[in-house]
């Protein structure tokens, strides 16, 4: 969850690092620090670290701070509390060593023991700081090999940059369950925990996979795995553009990222419709005919905003397929030895592809022979390349913590997918058609929910007092809430609860009062009536209500209006206002709407 660069070649290093790190910074941003071989006779490694955003570093950092090749972290703390001492890089006792790391050390205590008994002082109370040392201790020859040596004894996740102060000529990286990409420069070299770091200076770019380690000079770099192999990772070309990574006129990407979905949204559908058999045309499956209708079950697993993408996916593929469906956590399924049917698809969803607990239960799946499908926005990552073939949803870069183009492009791709699936199965041909026309409608449909931004903004404004909210919503509406729910909590802080609205009477109720809002997803579908009884409930004690539907709601206080599509899709639609509704909450209340106070944006650890 933390962001990792580094160079080397021939240009002044620490501007282009704090560059780099500011593209990073949301995934991580308590504390920031830079590395590099100082330039000049005396040599050797300089560093810099401050406790808080990245420009608190920038402003701190030593006037002859120069050098050509260094790395640089951002961090979002897991041992040890946000401050200067505990930012990375992290030294070795003879401060030879310098180590950035993103991942998990689960043998962090007992090597920090050992290495103490041994008679080392350690300075900070991260886990990063023992692999410092066993770097530092080696008696190897040649930095790779210390590196190689010191990851022997380390049991958990990583992707680390490594500067040794006699070794001024090459970075050496590795990775283990977390993000690590090269840059290939022009007589220089880049690395990387993300892609976000690297467009602005190279599009060429190499991602390592788990137990690969990699060298990089200013003129070249090699590819190996940790026991020493030589592997042959080859360049791929990135496809989104710097400017994908600029906040465009916007006052936070939260924003920018609420306006481009109807665009992001026909991304996702372009090319993949097949009007002349009313179906979708999906290249990446690797699944044909045969397979699909070979499947019995589908299991759908991802985390947070990925996991209720998924619940709104299984309900399509219900609905559209016929085919039994349900979305799991992933964190939840990979502990409690699930039974891996063989007729059972497995879908794993993901923003990034590196989400750490649903990539290891694609692996876990892949162990026990499960088919696999991958759900991702990042082409190349780890989830991308471990399944056995899947969609990409083509949202584009999501920079802002709290994700939204990517949830509806998600959303929209398992629309695709019920589809495909349905018309391989007994979905007519008039309702494939039907679906393919409502598909196409989301575009506009969307430009014209965000066009009515203004009142959803004075809404907010009305509800930012709130010190408590539920969201409640039947069926298709649920995972609706459930979305909204955790939007409004991770961007204002408000806490919030969603329930199923038929669960009202089976507790909730009880919350209800006029400080405590609630609000509802009132499709105009056939449980409309159902809905609205459950809006009469609350009235009746004097609860205040804000609907999302599709006509104005009597018993509501406010209603947000949106276009009706066809039913099985209205759900992408219902959840947008909303997302303009956190915001505007946020807004109103002065939070950091883009870094959210303890979260960052890839969870790249458990």
């Amino acid at each position: 969850m933390c962001g990792i660069v580094g160079y080397i070649g021939k240009r002044d290093v620490a501007p282009l690092l704090l560059e780099g790190l500011q593209r990073l910074e949301y995934r991580g941003y308590d504390s920031a620090g830079i590395a590099l071989h100082a330039s000049g006779k005396a040599g050797g490694l300089k560093t810099a670290k401050a406790k808080g955003r990245v420009r608190e570093l920038e402003s701190r950092l030593p006037k002859r701070f120069n050098g050509t090749t260094g790395i640089a972290h951002t961090r979002w703390a897991t041992h040890g509390a946000p401050n200067d001492i505990n930012a990375h890089p992290h030294l070795d006792a003879a401060e030879t060593v310098a180590v950035v790391h993103n991942g998990i050390i689960d043998n962090a205590a007992e090597l920090r023991a050992r290495l103490t008994a041994e008679g080392i002082a350690f300075v900070s109370d991260t886990d990063t700081e023992v692999l410092a040392h066993l770097i530092g201790r080696s008696a190897a020859a040649t930095l790779e090999e210390k590196v190689r040596e010191a990851l022997r004894h380390i049991e958990g996740t990583y992707g680390i940059a490594v500067l040794h102060a006699d070794f001024p000529d090459r970075i050496v990286v590795a990775r283990n369950g977390s993000p690590v990409v090269l840059g290939i420069g022009e007589k220089e070299m880049f690395v990387s925990s993300d892609v976000a770091a690297l467009v602005s200076h190279t599009r060429q770019v190499v991602t390592l996979d788990d137990g690969e380690m990699a060298t990089l000079k200013a003129d070249d770099y090699r590819t190996y795995t940790t026991e020493g192999s030589t592997t042959s990772a080859q360049p791929t070309t990135v496809e989104w553009e710097a400017e994908s990574y600029d906040m465009g006129g916007h006052d936070t990407y939260m924003h920018k990222e609420i306006h481009e979905q109807a665009d992001a949204v026909d991304r996702a559908l372009r090319g993949r419709i097949d009007d002349r058999f009313s179906t979708v045309h999906l290249g990446g499956l690797n699944l044909d005919a045969r397979d699909a209708r070979a499947v019995r079950r589908v299991k759908i697993l991802g985390c947070g905003t990925s996991y209720h993408a998924g619940q709104i996916g299984a309900q399509m593929i219900e609905e559209l397929a016929r085919i039994p469906a349900d979305a799991e956590p992933a964190s939840e399924f990979r502990y409690r030895n699930p039974v891996v049917d063989p007729d059972t698809l497995y879908i794993a969803v993901s923003q990034s592809g590196e989400t750490y607990d649903v990539l290891a239960a694609v692996q876990e799946l892949k162990r026990k022979g499960a088919r696999v499908l991958g759900l991702v926005n990042v082409v190349g990552s780890a989830i991308a390349r471990e399944t056995d073939g899947g969609i990409y949803v083509h949202a584009g870069p999501e920079v802002c913590v709290v994700s939204t183009k990517c949830f509806t492009n998600m959303v929209v791709a398992f629309g695709l997918f019920a589809l495909h699936l349905g018309r391989t199965r007994d979905l007519s041909v008039a309702d494939g058609k039907r679906i393919i026309e409502g598909l196409r409608k989301l575009p506009a449909q969307i430009e014209e929910i965000l066009a009515n931004e203004a009142q959803i903004e004075k809404l907010a404004a009305e509800y930012a007092d709130a010190k408590s909210m539920m969201f409640i919503g039947r069926v298709r509406g649920y995972p609706v809430a459930r979305e909204a729910s955790l939007k409004l909590k991770e961007v204002s802080y408000i806490h919030a609860e969603a329930y199923p609205a038929s669960e009202l009477k089976h507790g909730p109720l009880a919350l209800i009062e006029p400080a405590m809002p609630t609000v509802a997803i009132v499709p105009d579908d056939d449980l409309l009536e159902k809905n609205r009884a459950a809006l009469e409930e609350i009235k009746a004690r004097s609860g205040r209500i804000l609907a999302v539907a599709h006509r104005e709601q009597e018993k509501a206080d406010h209603t947000i209006v949106v276009p009706k599509n066809e039913d099985e899709l209205d759900p992408i639609l219902m959840g947008i206002p909303l997302q303009l509704f956190a915001y505007y909450t946020a807004k109103a209340m002065g939070r950091d709407i883009d870094k959210p106070r303890n979260l960052a944006k890839s969870v790249t650890v458990e």
